[in-house]
C-alpha cells in the first residue's frame, strides 16, 4: 500500500493535473457515468464539529487522460481546531482498486480535500467567468483559500488579487503563501472590508465558515463570477439571497446542493428561489449539455458543495503523479 502525506499529494498532483482530474469527475458524475451515493455527516455538536464520510467511482475518462478511481474519504471539519493550532480540516481518502477492490493507498484528505477544491472553482472559472476577467478577490484566509487562488490563477490571466479577512495579520500571512505559489501575480492587497475587495473584482472565491452573508448584493458587480465554496451545511451561508436570485446558478451536484447548500436552501425558505433557479450542474457545462454564461453582465455563480467525484478523480491522477515521480512510501498490508 502506498502512502501520501500532504507534502506527497502536493508534489503528486499539481493544480492543472487536479483541474483536468475534478473536470472530468465533474463530467462523469453528471453524465451518470460516476457512482456516488450521498454523503453521511456525523454531527459533533461538543465539538461544533462535523465528521463525513464519501464514497465513490469515477471511471476511466476516454483516451486515459483520467485513470478510474474508487476511493472512499473520511474528512472532518473542526472550527474550533483554529484556536487550538491545529488544522480545521483533518481526514484521509482510502483508494481501492477499481478492478479488484484491493487497497492501493491512503492518502492525506486535508491536502487532496484542498487541492480538488480549488480545481472545481478553477474548473468552473474556465467555463463561467468571462474571458478577460483579471482582478480577483478572495473571502477567506484558510487553506481553502489558499488553493481558490491557486485554481483562478491557473485558468485565467489575474493581475491583482484582493484578500478579505477578519484578522489583518492573519490575512497578511495568507497574502505571504499567495505570493509563493507558482505564476502568482505581484499585486496582492489586503482589506478587512468586502464591499472594497468586490467593487473592483472580476472573480470571487468565498471560503469561510460564515453562518451570515459575507457582503451585501449592491457590492457585486454586473459580470462577476463567483465561487462559493464555504457553505457546506443547510444552516450556513456566505452569499446574499439577492445575489443568489439574480444569478445564473450552477452546482456540483443537484442532489447535494438541495440538501446540503445553505446558501441555496435558506434563498428557498425565505421564498426568494425556488429549486428551479438551478440551471444545472457544472458537469453538464463541461460535457456542452447545458449553456453557461450568455453576456458580459450576467452573474454566475457556481455553488460547490464538494462531491466525492472530485476526491476519486484527484486521487487517481496523485497515485499515477506519484508512481511518476517516485514518491510516498510502502507499506506492507
Amino acid at each position: 500500500m502506498l502512502i501520501l502525506n500532504g507534502a506527497d499529494v502536493r508534489a503528486a498532483l499539481p493544480m492543472a493535473d487536479a483541474i483536468r482530474a475534478v473536470r472530468w469527475g465533474y463530467e462523469a458524475w453528471s453524465s451518470g457515468l460516476a457512482v456516488m451515493p450521498l454523503r453521511l455527516h456525523i454531527d459533533l455538536p461538543e465539538a461544533s464539529g462535523v465528521s463525513i464520510v464519501m464514497p465513490a467511482y469515477v471511471p476511466a475518462q476516454p483516451g486515459g487522460s483520467v485513470p478510474a478511481g474508487l476511493v472512499v474519504k473520511a474528512v472532518s471539519v473542526f472550527p474550533v481546531n483554529s484556536a487550538l493550532g491545529v488544522p480545521v480540516v483533518q481526514g484521509a481518502v482510502l483508494a481501492l482498486d477499481p478492478e479488484t477492490g484491493a487497497v492501493l493507498a491512503l492518502l492525506d484528505g486535508a491536502a487532496l480535500t484542498a487541492i480538488r477544491t480549488g480545481a472545481g472553482s478553477g474548473v468552473a472559472t474556465e467555463l463561467l467567468a468571462r474571458r478577460d476577467a483579471s482582478t480577483l478577490a478572495i473571502i477567506g484566509t484558510g487553506a481553502q483559500a489558499l488553493t481558490q487562488a491557486e485554481g483562478v490563477c491557473t485558468v485565467r490571466a489575474i493581475d491583482t488579487v484582493w484578500v478579505c479577512g477578519r484578522d489583518r495579520s492573519r490575512a497578511e500571512r495568507f497574502v505571504q503563501k499567495v505570493a509563493a505559489l507558482p505564476g502568482a501575480p505581484s499585486d496582492l492587497r489586503i482589506t478587512l472590508v468586502a464591499r472594497e475587495a468586490l467593487k473592483r473584482a472580476d472573480i470571487v472565491c468565498t471560503a469561510t465558515g460564515s453562518m451570515e452573508a459575507l457582503f451585501e448584493d449592491d457590492a457585486v458587480r454586473p459580470g462577476t463570477h463567483i465561487n462559493a465554496v464555504g457553505a457546506f451545511r443547510p444552516a450556513i451561508r456566505e452569499i446574499p439571497a439577492a445575489t443568489v436570485r439574480r444569478s445564473r446558478l450552477y452546482v456540483d451536484s443537484r442532489a447535494s446542493a438541495l440538501k446540503e447548500a445553505g446558501d441555496i436552501l435558506r434563498a428557498i425558505a425565505e421564498g426568494v428561489i425556488d429549486a428551479t433557479h438551478i440551471l444545472g450542474e457544472i458537469g453538464e457545462v463541461c460535457a456542452g449539455r447545458i449553456q453557461g454564461r450568455l453576456s458580459e453582465d450576467d452573474v454566475t455563480v457556481f455553488k460547490s458543495v464538494g462531491i466525492a467525484a472530485q476526491d476519486a478523480a484527484a486521487a487517481a491522477v496523485s497515485l499515477a503523479g506519484a508512481e511518476w515521480a517516485k514518491i510516498g512510501l510502502r507499506a506492507a498490508w
